[in-house]
């Protein structure tokens, strides 16, 4: 089992765990710490986390920052990529492509997916595999949404 998937499952079934887990995560990738996610889903295929709105997230019209979300978007994604890639293959970050919907006036719920057949491809030279993300405002309204690409190699 991958080692954020399995620090996740025993974290989270502990009293505060998923905010134990949350700042461990944040630990490892400091600069997620600027959001202060809350992760609430981490399995294979798909991950979530909360970005609580706050005065250190805001912009100018006292919504979230645009570049919060991407943030967010960039966590969750990094959480479902080492809970899901197959231990022989690593990934890294290509570029992200987003577009922001609606104003992000709430805590916002980021959300990565992927579909287990990406995983599966042939390595050869590496291959893109894209992640979809969303962020979500809690009346249900997305307020983000786009695509992170990965690279994906064999561990070498």
């Amino acid at each position: 089992m991958p080692a954020v998937l399995d620090l996740w499952k025993k974290t989270s079934a502990l009293p505060l765990g998923n905010r134990v887990f949350s700042l461990a995560f944040s630990q490892k990738a400091p600069y997620f710490a600027t959001i202060r996610p809350r992760f609430t889903v981490i399995e294979p295929h798909r991950a979530e986390l909360v970005i609580p709105k706050r005065r250190g997230v805001h912009n100018h019209i006292g919504t979230v920052h645009a570049i919060a979300l991407c943030n967010g978007l960039e966590a969750a994604m990094g959480a479902l990529a080492e809970s899901t890639i197959p231990p022989d293959r690593r990934w890294i970050p290509k570029g992200m492509v987003v577009a922001y919907t609606a104003k992000a006036t709430t805590d916002i719920t980021c959300i990565a997916e992927t579909d287990p057949e990406q995983w599966t491809g042939e390595v050869g030279e590496g291959y893109d595999l894209p992640v979809r993300v969303r962020g979500v405002r809690a009346d249900g309204t997305t307020v983000i949404e786009g695509e992170i690409r990965l690279s994906v190699t064999e561990k070498g």
